[in-house]
């Protein structure tokens, strides 16, 4: 029965952080399910998709001649792309093309949770942050059907992966300007499962807007001794002064602008306690709770410790 379903288009397959888009393939593959995997270009990472089953297609998301053709005979779409100052358009010219397509159950929007905090008068610094609440916006206006998966920022995010695990391995301390801001990082992996439930349920859950966070709000101090129980060795958190840390870590990241500075707003909301939230949507929709970021290390030990 297989080629009688249509396929399940997951946008942003071969994306880099986190990797939710190539997780949402694996897991519909793994339930034998069709899926149309997009990516910009193709190269290892698409013929990492083939080899699962998957359909790839390569297509430019701000070209909507490129983008319709995608849709074609579809009628779930995962949409996810990456921070870009031309996030808005492609959320647009997807909503657009969706709209032109036939019979379209379901789009889940993969957004991020501060836009719950965000309307026409208040905001953030972070220019990504006012394109996704735009591309909300935008969404509901075009009468596609529409679930917003708003996570909290990924326990993959350079801020608690990459960044942690370098400092682990130079010295054991972790220098971050967060204080005692607290967080609930999420594993992609988490964000994944929920959203192929969302993608099979459509009914349940159109219309809606799904916050998603790890299994509890914690500090830095906290952090480290899941980043020790994960390495098996001494973490140490020490706070550092913004300005000091943006000279000595931020500036050595080669990104452009605009990622440059969400990251900056980010580090921001975290120490002013912006980013203390918690939902049992994960447990809720799963079943079962929300991976920690030790369990997510231990899962895969070499995807952390490798930096």
């Amino acid at each position: 029965m297989l080629g009688l379903e249509a396929p399940i288009l997951v946008t942003g397959a071969a994306g880099r952080v986190g990797g939710v888009g190539g997780r949402v393939v694996e897991l519909l593959r793994a339930a034998n399910l069709p899926v149309r995997a997009h990516v910009r270009q193709d190269d290892d990472r698409a013929d990492q998709l083939r080899s699962l089953g998957a359909e790839v297609v390569v297509a430019n998301l701000l070209k909507s001649e490129e983008v319709l053709p995608i849709l074609q005979g579809c009628r779930k779409i995962f949409f996810c792309t990456s921070v870009s100052a031309d996030y808005l358009e492609a959320t647009v010219v997807m909503a657009a093309a969706a709209r032109a397509t036939s019979e379209i159950e379901l789009l889940v929007n993969m957004s991020q949770m501060t836009v719950a905090e965000m309307d026409l008068t208040h905001t953030t610094d972070s220019h990504q942050h006012k394109l996704q609440w735009l591309s909300e916006q935008a969404l509901n206006w075009s009468g596609v059907p529409v679930t917003h998966l708003r996570p909290t920022v990924f326990q993959e995010n350079a801020l608690f992966w990459q960044i942690p695990a370098s400092s682990i391995k130079q010295s054991g301390i972790i220098r971050m300007p967060f204080g005692r801001g607290r967080v609930s990082p999420i594993a992609a992996n988490d964000v994944a499962e929920v959203a192929v439930k969302i993608l099979l349920n459509p009914s349940h859950y159109v219309g809606q807007s799904v916050e998603l966070t790890g299994p509890k709000s914690v500090d830095m101090f906290e952090l480290a001794k899941e980043y020790s129980t994960a390495t098996e060795s001494l973490v140490e958190y020490i706070p550092t002064e913004f300005d000091v840390w943006t000279e000595e870590v931020l500036k050595a990241e080669v990104l452009p602008t605009h990622v440059y500075n969400h990251i900056l707003t980010m580090v921001k909301l975290v120490a002013a306690g912006r980013y203390d939230r918690y939902t049992d949507s994960v447990e809720t929709i799963l079943g079962r709770p929300a991976a920690s970021i030790s369990s997510t290390i231990h899962r895969d030990p070499s995807r952390f410790l490798k930096f």
